[in-house]
């Protein structure tokens, strides 16, 4: 599934779909990966699944990334996220 990470963003959260992406929005800054950590988390956390089970597997250095959550299609990661 394809995200846009605003990293230094005032509050963690997902602010909705912006397009075919979903805007993933981060305090932590894009440096050393921390930006990264925190989209995990916040994505993993949306969707109940562990930390471990969320993965970037393009875009590491990128606002635009694609991740993969273990046992999900992109069809039921839409469907859990919020739509807003």
């Amino acid at each position: 599934m394809a995200i846009k990470v605003v990293s230094g963003a005032s509050n963690d959260g997902i602010a909705g779909w912006l397009g075919d992406a979903l805007k993933v929005r981060v305090k932590e800054n894009a440096e050393k990966g921390k930006a990264n950590r925190a989209v995990t988390s916040i994505v993993a956390d949306a969707l109940g699944v562990s930390r471990d089970s969320v993965r970037i597997v393009s875009g590491s250095t990128s606002p635009h990334k694609v991740i993969e959550v273990d046992g999900m299609t992109d069809a039921e990661l839409r469907e859990k996220l919020p739509q807003r």
